[in-house]
């Protein structure tokens, strides 16, 4: 019979206990995701919760393999996941959202796509405030990458600000631009406004992403709720609308895919770690689409990377500056430095920009017998809808002797959002030294214009004497006295190698150009040898 030693064994059992409560509470203190303050987290049983990694993350910006990465070059989606700092969690509300992803391989791709012209930017901003790299993918969950993304609670932009917020972060709305939806500028707000909100929350990110989405006030009282019935108060355990509930789950799914598309069959595109476009000052007003004829670029490029502008035209009182693609920035500041301000927009844009910076005055109409609103503002030449806001009328009921306020600009036209003159049929006479781009500057109009409503070829030339058709609505022709050189042709042998967007660059032309004017010899592929023909002028 075997003798047991009773003390020992339960000195034994009592240091094995001692051993194991230690640890666990070792581990629990390691993977907590509250605060100290805090109530303890308990886990449901629906939403298990394991954190992966310490509270919140350790910020990746600063590690010496962050830095390695950044000069090996690697691409823009492996340095958005060397920038990740948000704990890993395992939740089944993630692993849903994950399902749907990847059953919906098309949407991916397509964000992507979308997202190219920016990501870079977005990175740099969250780079500098040093915040959690996940936070470049949040623009999938709220517009899919599209910056003039609008919802139904007024939301806007890549970032989804309502009014109220934007303008609280420094974002102007008026009736040129809406700084929502500009992708420098509120990516600049988004990102201190998340900031701000994860310090309201001791640094939990979660709680802030959920703020971001449901209001810092409502996430609060969720908390305080839990607070008063002694339950967890961590994200994962709130009660919120299910927007809210998903909201955080959709951006970890989306950053656990990007992480590891291979173990989810998910194609990442591939996306240089090089900026796609940049910051220029224009300095004062522009067009638009002179803006992409002196960046040698197109007009859909242009409103693609700048959305927030919602004319023809910048606004007249700034924001002075444009993203323009960075291979074409260079040209652009050069040509633009040759332009002045007052060559800068066309006619009417000048004439709706001075109505913008010098408000309505009001003057004072007695109501007589037989007028309506409709015209009482024909004989001011102003909008129905501006008399009633300037005499809150909820409708065009009005009586005899009653006095309205009507608002009035020192404008033309009836309806100042739609001034445009008539264009009127003038004949001009080429003098010596004319070039169709000089004419097409006077006149505010294109050369395509001149040389459509002339019936001419792209390849044509001017002669002193000959007679243009010009559609404008110049009140007077000013004789055209210039050093520029004739227009002139030249023919230009592609070479191994070339391609249209690099014989535009070299020419200074445009792409669009180069397939008009040789049209019949552009296919999809140039050969080399082939003679392309290319119109030059001193200005061009």
């Amino acid at each position: 019979m075997i003798q047991i030693n009773s003390n020992r064994s339960l000195a034994s059992l009592t240091f094995l206990i001692l051993t194991l409560a230690s640890g666990c509470a070792q581990q629990v203190g390691k993977n907590a995701l509250n605060i100290s303050q805090k109530p303890p987290v308990i886990i449901s049983d629906d939403y298990s919760i394991t954190p992966n990694s310490a509270r919140f993350g350790r910020s990746k910006l600063r590690d010496p393999a962050f830095q390695s990465a950044k000069k090996e070059n690697l691409n823009i989606w492996q340095r958005l996941v060397s920038l990740y700092a948000l704990p890993e969690i395992e939740n089944e509300r993630i692993d849903r959202e994950v399902s749907w992803f990847i059953s919906h391989p098309d949407y991916l791709a397509r964000v992507q796509k979308r997202a190219e012209p920016y990501l870079h930017l977005i990175l740099e901003e969250i780079e500098s405030k040093n915040i959690p790299g996940e936070l470049a993918l949040l623009p999938i969950v709220e517009s899919a990458f599209k910056p003039d993304a609008y919802s139904s609670a007024h939301a806007s932009g890549l970032w989804q600000f309502i009014p109220a917020t934007g303008r609280l972060y420094g974002l102007q709305q008026n009736n040129w631009y809406d700084g929502r939806r500009d992708v420098y500028a509120s990516t600049q707000a988004a990102t201190s406004y998340l900031k701000d909100l994860s310090e309201t929350f001791d640094g939990d990110w979660f709680l802030a992403l959920a703020s971001y989405n449901y209001g810092k006030g409502n996430v609060q009282k969720s908390i305080d709720r839990n607070m008063a019935n002694d339950l967890p108060t961590d994200y994962w355990s709130l009660t919120l609308p299910n927007e809210t509930f998903t909201y955080v789950p959709k951006l970890m799914a989306v950053a656990k895919i990007f992480a590891n598309p291979d173990l989810y069959n998910i194609p990442l595109q591939d996306i240089p770690n090089e900026p796609y476009c940049e910051v220029v000052q224009v300095d004062s007003q522009l067009d638009l689409k002179k803006a992409a004829e002196l960046a040698n670029t197109s007009t859909e490029e242009i409103i693609r990377l700048n959305p927030a502008f919602k004319r023809a035209s910048t606004a007249p009182n700034g924001p002075h500056r444009l993203l323009i693609p960075v291979d074409q920035a260079d040209i652009f500041r050069e040509n633009l430095a040759s332009l002045p301000p007052a060559e800068r927009v066309a006619k009417r844009t000048r004439v709706l920009a001075q109505n913008q910076r010098h408000p309505a005055t009001y003057l004072k109409h007695k109501i007589s017998r037989g007028e309506s609103i409709g015209l009482i503002a024909r004989k001011y030449r102003t909008s129905v809808a501006a008399i009633r806001k300037a005499n809150k009328l909820k409708s065009q009921t009005i009586q005899i002797g009653q006095y309205l306020n009507i608002p009035v600009k020192n404008v033309k036209f009836k309806n100042p959002t739609l001034a445009q003159s008539a264009p009127k049929n003038q004949t001009y006479t080429v003098q010596k030294g004319d070039t169709f781009w000089k004419i097409a500057r006077q006149f505010s109009v294109s050369s395509d214009d001149i040389h459509q409503w002339n019936k001419l070829t792209a390849t044509a030339t001017l002669k002193i004497g000959q007679k243009l058709l010009i559609k404008s609505d110049a009140r007077q022709l000013a004789s055209a006295k210039s050093n520029d050189d004739a227009v002139r042709q030249v023919r230009y042998t592609v070479k191994h190698g070339d391609s249209l967007s690099e014989i535009s660059r070299k020419f200074n032309v445009t792409v669009t150009n180069l397939r008009k004017w040789n049209s019949k010899k552009v296919g999809k592929y140039l050969k080399p040898g082939q003679q392309l023909t290319v119109v030059l002028g001193k200005t061009t």
